[in-house]
């Protein structure tokens, strides 16, 4: 599986200074249609200055699942945070129906 790595304007994550995105392309498998990259940077900078309680943990790394609204949609964003480590990786994105 391939990733693709940007370079953001810093934001703040749970306390945490981000400045890289880690795309994992699952997102292409199903949901190519309706998501891309620059997509998903957009909903990663709606988490700026959030605090978000993980779903999961497995050692160093934190999982989440968040749901986040852009222009009227609804988006399901499964993402995570490695400690002490400045960039948030991407693990899934996709439309959320469910509350619509």
């Amino acid at each position: 599986m391939s990733r693709s790595e940007y370079e953001i304007k810093s934001i703040s994550i749970n306390n945490t200074l981000i400045t890289k995105v880690i795309i994992d392309d699952h997102y292409r498998e199903r949901h190519a249609e309706s998501i891309t990259d620059e997509l998903i940077l957009s909903l990663v900078n709606l988490l700026n200055n959030r605090f978000e309680l993980p779903d999961s943990t497995d050692g160093d790394y934190s999982y989440f699942a968040t749901i986040i609204e852009l222009e009227s949609k609804q988006y399901r964003l499964v993402w995570l945070l490695e400690d002490k480590q400045i960039y948030i990786g991407i693990v899934n994105a996709f439309r959320d129906s469910k509350g619509e």
